[in-house]
């Protein structure tokens, strides 16, 4: 057989193919090998004019603002369960703080259990508001008797619980008593706070406070830095409008904290009267409290509310995912 001069093996393409190696000859004057050189240069160059997009992007995106929806004296009553039993209908999702020294608490439990997007907090109580209808500490009157009046209950206010003679010691045993009482719950508790404050109402409560949590490993609200704002005192037609300004308002990139009070308006929650707070009820001593916690609850159900959610301006988060995020070891006390 005679060798053709200047002939070298091609592949099915008709591309120059080298036998030593089996792969195709790179004869740097051949058009196909030009071609790819080229296919190459210029994929490293819009490589190169790209690479920076994700970070700009990145850059540019709207910081994420989030809220923290508090909503407080669960377990209280019924009335309280049953807003708590539609606000878990939405999956929203919401920080619950449980009046455990209630009776109530156990029906917001069953809930509570069945809603896990829901984070539960105790709410801390050495206080009873409402005329007819009290209430005093989970260790009984003979346990703790610095802490209540003559017939056994926590006083109405935080002035009255102060102007008692109560024995710190004893104020911690209580607070602990009503983080236990919630563990036995089953329920996961990852914070606690104060009902109307009290318990945090002097510098040597406070340490009360954070020795309770610190032994039992929670959180405390308003300690990560929160922008704090309640609706409690909102005149009740103007609930609405007057927490939809608030969240429109909403620092971009901020952590916030709105405090809510939610009940259904029955006749059982229109009958109380707050002996703590003369805005919850008329002039002449009528209650208000009914009125001014369905429209809290309507605040939280309202199609504005929503569509605020959903357009992603604003990010509900709970106590739950802030402490797993940030750490207990990231808290401060609010200034």
């Amino acid at each position: 057989m005679h060798s053709i001069t200047g002939w070298k093996p091609r592949d099915s393409l008709g591309r120059p193919h080298d036998k030593a190696t089996g792969g195709l000859a790179l004869d740097k004057n051949d058009a196909f090998v030009k071609d790819t050189e080229m296919l190459r240069y210029r994929l490293a160059l819009f490589a190169a004019a790209t690479s920076w997009m994700p970070a700009r992007a990145a850059a540019q995106a709207p910081a994420r603002t989030e809220l923290l929806v508090r909503v407080d004296d669960i377990g209280m009553n019924h009335s309280v369960n049953m807003a708590l039993q539609q606000l878990a209908e939405t999956r929203m999702p919401l920080s619950a703080s449980v009046l455990f020294v209630c009776p109530w608490y156990q029906e917001a439990v069953e809930t509570l259990r069945r809603n896990p997007q829901i984070s539960v907090g105790v709410h801390l109580a050495l206080n009873s508001e409402w005329k007819g209808y009290r209430w005093g500490p989970v260790l009984g009157k003979d346990a703790v008797p610095t802490l209540v009046d003559s017939v056994g209950y926590f006083t109405s206010s935080t002035e009255q619980f102060l102007a008692l003679r109560y024995d710190l010691a004893e104020v911690e045993r209580e607070l602990s008593a009503q983080v236990e009482r919630a563990l036995r719950s089953g329920l996961r508790i990852d914070y606690v706070d104060y009902h109307m404050g009290t318990a945090v109402a002097t510098p040597a409560l406070r340490a009360v406070v954070e020795r309770v949590a610190n032994k039992y490993g929670l959180g405390i609200s308003r300690y990560f830095g929160e922008a704090y704002h309640t609706m409690f005192d909102t005149p009740i037609a103007d609930k609405q409008s007057a927490f939809l300004t608030y969240l429109r308002g909403l620092v971009p990139g901020s952590l916030n904290l709105v405090v809510v009070h939610v009940a259904r308006a029955t006749p059982e929650m229109s009958a109380l009267v707050d002996l703590n707070n003369p805005a919850q009820n008329t002039a002449a001593g009528e209650p208000l409290v009914a009125r001014h916690r369905q429209a809290e609850l309507d605040m939280l159900l309202s199609p504005e509310f929503a569509r605020l959610r959903e357009s992603g301006g604003i990010g509900l988060v709970t106590y739950a995912g802030l402490i797993a995020k940030r750490g207990r070891s990231t808290m401060r006390q609010p200034s």
